[in-house]
């Protein structure tokens, strides 16, 4: 199955100013997307790009199978965008908006109060219908903004900070339209919020300084933070299996040329056996500490260098 959207080598700059540097990656039909990012890091300038509202300097990204350049109707055509400032009309009755979207959009006329009904039931915004957008509370105009973004189906959504402003009830009530619109499509979603990654993302991207410095899977993610770690450092370079064969080390990820995060299982510490398998190999133990980690520290831990080097780890 070709993913629904394909992002291939992406750059874009501005003058001189290279805002997105080689970003590649894609997304098939279920996964919700965490894209994260300190500010001006890229992250709007990548979506911008993804849903055809800013041409990459460089690079290719295909929404279905269309070229975003090449073939802009067809692949904008099962695309739904949400912007960090939803685009709605104050002057206008939610149904209003929504009939105007949903006719510029092409949905059919024999479908279009279908259509419209069931947004609005997923939405939550059937109550409202006939009142004035600008007499809304910011919460359900973010939900009109959510709602012209899916009218029209789309097999690709992307939301740009869609909870920003908004008080905890709100909050949880979009997060749970997320991952009901998650099961039938594929989300791209911006957010500052790190707990919100968590509970509604099946993938985590980090930018920084206009590069990927981490694509994962929050469900890798969680087992990261799950399990215990370790930071260790030795003279020399060990051989690439000889920390893995250690009993209880769960994943291995190389800081630096001789400096690695150990991830252990919690019931098998495996400190003890770690500095005797360093010590008999002769390569030199510098540091052996132990380290527990928060999402916020994984994202620090990524952007708070001035020179980023790519890591997948998926």
């Amino acid at each position: 199955m070709e993913p629904l959207i394909q992002a291939d080598h992406l750059y874009r700059y501005y003058g001189k100013q290279c805002a997105v540097e080689d970003v590649s990656f894609s997304l098939e039909p279920g996964q919700i997307l965490g894209f994260l990012g300190p500010n001006g890091a890229g992250k709007s300038t990548t979506m911008q790009m993804i849903c055809g509202n800013l041409a990459a300097s460089s690079g290719q990204i295909r929404i279905g199978g269309f070229d975003i350049l090449e073939h802009p109707k067809q692949a904008k055509a099962i695309l739904g965008y949400l912007p960090d400032i939803p685009p709605i009309y104050t002057d206008t009755t939610v149904n209003e908006f929504l009939n105007y979207c949903a006719r510029l959009r092409g949905v059919p006329a024999d479908r279009l109060k279908l259509s419209l009904d069931e947004t609005k039931d997923r939405c939550g915004l059937a109550d409202v219908s006939k009142r004035l957008i600008g007499n809304l509370s910011k919460g359900y105009q973010q939900r009109v903004g959510i709602a012209q973004a899916i009218l029209h189906n789309p097999s690709v959504i992307v939301l740009d900070e869609p909870t920003v402003g908004l008080d905890p009830i709100q909050i949880k009530e979009i997060r749970n339209l997320i991952l009901e619109l998650g099961q039938r499509h594929a989300i791209i979603l911006s957010t500052h919020i790190l707990s919100e990654i968590q509970s509604t993302c099946t993938h985590v991207q980090i930018i920084h300084l206009g590069k990927l410095v981490l694509n994962d899977t929050t469900q890798s993610l969680e087992k990261k933070m799950q399990a215990s770690s370790l930071l260790l450092s030795t003279r020399q370079t060990p051989q690439p299996n000889l920390l893995e064969q250690v009993p209880g080390v769960v994943e291995i990820d190389c800081i630096d040329k001789n400096k690695f995060r150990i991830y252990f299982r919690e019931t098998l510490n495996p400190s003890e056996q770690l500095a005797e398998t360093i010590v008999t190999a002769g390569l030199g133990l510098l540091q052996l500490t132990p380290e527990h980690r928060s999402i916020e520290d994984i994202f620090v831990e990524h952007t708070q260098s001035t020179a980023p080097v790519a890591a997948e780890f998926a």
